[in-house]
C-alpha cells in the first residue's frame, strides 16, 4: 500500500518485514524540515552546512541535491562515477554544486564539519549584536563507524567538546557493518560513554523512524552549549530482502534483481530513475520556503549594514577574502647585517599582517612559541571565547588540517596552523584533500632540516621538503633570509588556488644586504639570480634553497678569487618557478651552462630537472644523527667549505 499527498508532503508505506524492521515506517515530515539552504545561490553566507563525510555514499547527496533543485540534472546521476560527470566516486568540493567539502578518506568530513561550526562560532562573535544574528547556522553531519574508528574523530571531537560548538549535530550512522564484516571484531567501544567523556550531547534513536529522527534533531538544535551527536541504530542495505544486515552489500552493488526486490518491498516503481511527480513538488515548496529565508536575511543584512556601515565594510573584506593594496608595505623592513631564525622572523611579520588582514587567524598544534605563531594582544579563541584570532589546536596535528579546511572553506577566514617540519606527515592526508579543494589554507613548518640537532633524527625532517614539493597543487617556500620570508608571506596569502606551506629554520641566518645582493622580491618567480660576479658566460651556476643559499654565496665568492664566473641562485620555490615563461626560466638557467651544483639539506631526489646530466647534487640521502647542528653539517658535508671542493671538482 502506498499513500501521497502533495500539499505538505507526506509519505506512507507499508510492505513486508525485513529482517526485523517494522512493516510500516511512520510519514515522511512535512518540508521544508531543517536544513536552511538556497539551491539557487549555494554560495549563501547564512546557509546550514553539510557534510557527507561518510562519502562512499555519494549517490545520497547527489539524488538529494538533484531533488532540492541544485544545478545537477538527472543526466548527472545517470552518469555516475563516469567521466567528465558531476557525480565522482565520492563528494567533491568545487566540482558538484552544493557538495560543502570533499569527503572520501574517512574522518576528514567530520575534521571539516568541526572546522565549520568553529568558523561560524568566530564569525557570530564578530558580527552579531543581541538585535540581530548575521550569523546564525548550523553544521550537519552524517559519519560512519569507520570514521569513528580513525584517530583523526578522536581529535576533532575532543576539541569540539571541549570548546563547545554547540551548533554542530552529528548524525552517527551505526549499522555494525564494515567492509570485511561485523563491526565488532574490531570495535567494540561505548560509543555514548565516549562522546559523552568529549562532552557532548548524546541522543540514540532507530535511524529509519522519521519521527525518532526529527524529534532528536529538535532537541540537539536546542542543545547550545555542547556540539550534539544522535546514534542511528540501522541496517545496512535497508529494504533488500535477502542481503540487508549484510556486509555484502557495503561496497559491491546489489545486482539488478536484488534492485527489482527491494524495490518492490519499499513499494517504490521498478522503473530506473523514477522520481514521483509528488516528490519533486515538495522539494520545490522547501526551495521556495528557503529563497523566502535568504531573501529575509539578506533584509536583515541590509538594515544592518545601514546600522553599522563599518562592520559591514568589515564583513564584505571578510567573506571575500579581499588583500590590501600593496601588503607587502604594511609589514616593517629588516635591518641587514644581522642574523634571525627564519622562524623568529616570521613572527615578527606575522604581527603586522594579523594589523592589515582582519580575517587572518591561526595557531599551531601545541607549539606556538617555537612556531612563533602566536598574534599579540588579538586573543585566544576557546570555549565561550570566539572573539579572538589564535587557535590552540593541542598536539592534533592531523585534526588541526581537517579543521583549518573545514574553516577555509567556511568562509570568512583565511587559517593558518603551524607544527614543526617533521610533523607535516601527520598532516599530510588533510594537505593533500586542501590541494584538491584548491583551498588557501598556509601551513607554518618550522625547524625545517637536521639543523634541529640534540633532538636527533626522529626530529629531523630529512625527506620530508621533498615529498611535498611532490603533492600537485602544493606550493612549497623555503625562504633564505628575513627578507626573503616576508616575501614569502605575501606570496602565500595572494595564492587563492591552493595550500602554501613555509619551511622555515630554527637557527639564525644573516639577513642578506639587498644593496649587495638582488631584491628578495624575485622570491614570487621562484628562483632568481641573488649574485653573481659577470652576466654571462658562466663557469658554473650554484643553486640553493633556505639555509644553504648564504653557504653558496660565501662558496661562489671564494670561486671568483680565483677567476671563476660564478652565478648563484636562491631556489626558494620550484612551484612558483615552473609558472614562469621559458624565457625567464632560460635567464636564471641560462642553457649554455652546463656546470650546475645544486644545495639542499634534504633529501637531493628531484633536483636532477635543474642540474642536468652534467651537475651534481649536495643533499642528505640518510637520516639525521643526535648531535649539535653544526656538527651535523660538517659531518653531512652541508658548509661553505664543501660547496666550493665539490663546485671546484665539478669545473675539472
Amino acid at each position: 500500500m502506498q499513500q501521497t499527498q502533495s500539499a505538505g508532503f507526506q509519505w506512507t508505506a507499508c510492505r513486508p518485514p525485513i529482517r526485523g524492521i517494522p512493516a510500516c515506517r511512520s510519514a515522511w515530515p512535512t518540508l521544508p524540515q531543517f536544513l536552511k539552504h538556497n539551491p539557487a545561490n549555494p554560495q549563501w553566507a547564512d546557509r546550514d552546512r553539510f557534510v557527507l563525510s561518510a562519502g562512499h555514499g555519494s549517490m545520497l547527496i547527489y539524488s538529494l541535491l538533484h531533488l532540492a533543485g541544485y544545478d545537477l540534472p538527472l543526466e548527472e546521476l545517470k552518469n555516475f562515477r563516469q567521466w567528465g560527470s558531476k557525480t565522482a566516486g565520492h563528494p567533491e568540493y568545487g566540482h558538484t554544486p552544493g557538495v560543502e567539502t570533499t569527503t572520501g578518506p574517512l574522518g576528514q568530513g567530520i575534521g571539516n564539519a568541526v572546522g565549520m561550526a568553529l568558523a561560524e562560532k568566530m564569525l557570530a562573535a564578530r558580527f552579531n549584536s543581541k538585535d540581530q544574528k548575521i550569523v546564525d547556522h548550523f553544521t550537519y553531519v552524517i559519519a560512519s563507524e569507520g570514521e569513528f574508528m580513525e584517530g583523526i574523530s578522536h581529535e576533532v571531537f575532543s576539541l569540539a567538546g571541549n570548546h563547545g560548538l554547540g551548533d554542530l549535530i552529528v548524525f552517527y550512522d551505526e549499522n555494525f557493518i564494515s567492509i570485511e564484516g561485523d563491526t565488532h571484531i574490531t570495535y567494540t567501544d561505548d560509543v555514548e560513554k565516549r562522546m559523552e567523556a568529549y562532552g557532548w550531547h548524546v541522543q540514540r534513536i532507530n535511524g529509519h523512524d522519521y519521527d525518532d529522527i526529527t524529534s532528536a534533531t529538535r532537541v540537539a538544535q536546542k542543545e547550545t552549549g555542547r556540539p550534539s551527536v544522535i546514534i542511528c541504530n540501522t541496517t545496512i542495505g535497508f529494504g533488500s530482502p535477502n542481503k540487508a544486515g549484510s556486509h555484502d552489500c557495503h561496497g559491491a552493488p546489489l545486482g539488478d534483481d536484488e534492485v527489482a526486490l527491494t524495490k518492490k518491498a519499499l513499494g517504490i516503481s521498478p522503473e530506473k530513475f523514477h522520481v514521483p511527480a509528488e516528490v519533486y513538488a515538495g522539494f520545490a515548496e522547501a526551495a521556495s520556503e528557503n529563497a523566502k529565508r535568504e531573501a529575509m536575511w539578506n533584509e536583515s543584512f541590509a538594515a544592518f549594514a545601514k546600522a553599522n556601515p563599518e562592520k559591514a565594510a568589515e564583513w564584505d573584506i571578510c567573506i571575500k577574502g579581499e588583500l590590501p593594496e600593496c601588503l607587502s608595505e604594511k609589514i616593517e623592513d629588516f635591518e641587514a647585517g644581522g642574523s634571525i631564525a627564519t622562524r623568529s622572523a616570521s613572527g615578527k611579520i606575522l604581527q603586522d599582517l594579523a594589523k592589515a588582514v582582519p580575517y587572518l587567524v591561526g595557531g599551531s598544534a601545541d607549539l606556538a612559541p617555537s612556531n612563533n605563531t602566536g598574534l599579540k594582544g588579538l586573543g585566544d579563541v576557546g570555549a565561550n571565547a570566539f572573539e579572538g584570532r589564535n587557535l590552540h589546536y593541542g598536539v592534533r596535528e592531523i585534526g588541526m588540517g581537517a579543521i583549518m579546511n573545514g574553516m577555509q572553506v567556511h568562509g570568512g577566514f583565511r587559517v593558518f596552523g603551524a607544527t614543526f617540519l617533521v610533523f607535516a606527515d601527520y598532516v599530510r592526508p588533510t594537505t593533500r584533500v586542501a590541494a584538491l579543494m584548491n583551498l588557501p589554507v598556509i601551513y607554518v613548518y618550522t625547524h625545517d632540516s637536521f639543523y634541529v640537532g640534540e633532538d636527533g633524527p626522529t626530529h629531523q625532517p630529512i625527506e620530508t621538503l621533498m615529498s611535498l614539493r611532490i603533492t600537485p597543487n602544493v606550493t612549497v617556500i623555503r625562504p633564505s633570509d628575513a627578507i626573503e620570508t616576508k616575501c614569502a608571506w605575501v606570496a602565500a596569502l595572494e595564492n587563492k588556488t591552493g595550500p602554501t606551506a613555509l619551511l622555515l629554520t630554527r637557527q639564525n641566518l644573516p639577513i642578506f644586504d639587498r644593496t649587495e645582493l638582488a631584491k628578495a622580491s624575485g622570491l614570487k618567480k621562484g628562483a632568481y639570480t641573488i649574485w653573481e660576479n659577470a652576466e654571462s658566460g658562466h663557469d658554473i651556476l650554484i643553486v640553493a634553497s633556505g639555509s644553504e643559499v648564504w653557504l653558496s654565496i660565501e662558496a661562489g665568492k671564494k670561486l671568483a678569487e680565483e677567476g671563476r664566473k660564478v652565478r648563484v641562485v636562491s631556489f626558494p620555490c620550484w612551484e612558483l618557478f615552473e609558472q614562469q615563461s621559458v624565457a625567464y626560466k632560460a635567464s636564471v638557467f641560462p642553457p649554455e651552462c652546463r656546470k650546475r651544483l645544486a644545495v639542499e639539506a634534504g633529501w637531493p631526489t628531484g633536483w636532477e630537472k635543474y642540474v642536468g646530466l652534467d651537475g651534481k647534487i649536495i643533499g642528505i640521502d640518510h637520516f639525521g644523527a643526535s648531535a649539535p647542528g653544526g656538527v651535523l653539517a660538517e659531518k653531512f658535508g652541508i658548509h661553505a667549505d664543501n660547496v666550493y671542493e665539490q663546485a671546484k671538482a665539478l669545473l675539472g
